[in-house]
């Protein structure tokens, strides 16, 4: 009588269960000892970077930034993404300009939040209706948005009217704790956006779709619908981004933050959100935004050449795409 000395799947499993649960802390929370290190690091090498000036303004710095990463966030955990984040911020900012000068700041700031939301649903819903993977449909929307911010300006740098110069700029205005009135927005904005991700129905469906989008579509989300509202809350945060750059400058102009987006979806996969879909959250983007601002800060404080910050930003994407694709074979 033959004897099964196969052991017990439980006893082969667990040495793998145990080293991918291991590889997602590391995911979860390497990121996080990263940017510890940073700062013991820089706050030893730099008289300069723990005063309460470098510290405001570095979070000033990020607030653009990560409201880019925001929307990036909550685009890549439905399942898409959003390339016409930079071109929606120009445009943005210049509706609001304009809007500014025919009425006053107040309304012209809520006019490209508005603009801002309906160039969201707008793109959401081309790609929605074509059928386009999302990548592409919106390289072309953001060509087409480019462009009209260069018809509407005609190429030049659009200006509020002298006397509401000093109002325009109410985002650089300093507020709680010394903070700009920027950072204030940024950090309000972000925990709204978090809460509605991580605890409400639509949170729950935007991570349904992003991680098994047939699967969503049979249980009864309308996966379009999903779609389309993480283009809109991506077109607010693009519209917020694009009046602070609007602010600090006094003016707008058809080529502000050109290529930002691809730095925006670089601080979302840095932070640990899975370029596929369905995993992620808006603190890890947020925590990707910060650690790329803070090796920029650094390689200013330093000054070093900004072309290894580059290289340095490039291998930290490659690392955490590397990441990502190995975690997801681990769990199959």
């Amino acid at each position: 009588m033959s004897v099964d000395t196969t052991p017990p799947p439980t006893t082969v499993a667990a040495p793998a269960i145990r080293s991918a649960r291991f590889a997602y802390r590391l995911r979860d929370y390497g990121i996080v000892a990263a940017v510890v290190a940073i700062v013991i690091a820089l706050s030893a090498g730099t008289d300069t970077f723990l005063t309460s000036a470098n510290l405001v303004n570095l979070l000033d710095q990020m607030s653009v930034l990560g409201l880019l990463a925001t929307g990036a966030t909550v685009c890549i955990v439905s399942g898409v993404f959003d390339l016409t984040a930079s071109a929606s911020l120009a445009l943005s900012a210049i509706i609001g300009v304009e809007i500014t000068r025919h009425t006053n700041v107040l309304v012209g700031f809520l006019g490209a939040v508005v603009a801002g939301a309906l160039l969201g649903l707008i793109t959401g819903t081309v790609v929605v209706r074509s059928g386009v993977n999302s990548f592409v449909g919106t390289l072309a929307t953001s060509l087409v948005y480019r462009g009209l911010a260069v018809v509407v300006t005609g190429g030049a740098i659009i200006y509020p009217l002298t006397g509401q110069s000093e109002n325009f700029g109410m985002l650089t205005w300093p507020s709680i704790f010394n903070l700009t009135s920027a950072t204030i927005v940024f950090v309000v904005v972000v925990v709204i956006i978090g809460i509605v991700v991580a605890a409400t129905t639509f949170g729950r469906r935007l991570y349904a779709v992003g991680g098994n989008m047939e699967a969503a579509r049979l249980s009864g989300i309308r996966v379009g619908s999903i779609h389309v509202s993480a283009f809109v809350i991506s077109g607010i945060c693009s519209a917020l981004a694009g009046l602070i750059l609007a602010s600090r400058a006094g003016s707008a102009q058809s080529t502000m933050a050109t290529g930002m987006e691809l730095t925006a979806i670089a601080a979302a996969v840095v932070g640990g959100t899975s370029i596929l879909g369905g995993e992620g959250a808006i603190w890890r983007g947020i925590v990707g935004a910060f650690l790329l601002t803070l090796i920029g800060n650094g390689f200013n404080l330093l000054g070093w050449d900004t072309i290894y910050q580059q290289v340095l930003q490039g291998c930290l994407i490659l690392f955490a795409v590397t990441m990502d694709r190995w975690l997801r074979r681990r769990s199959r």
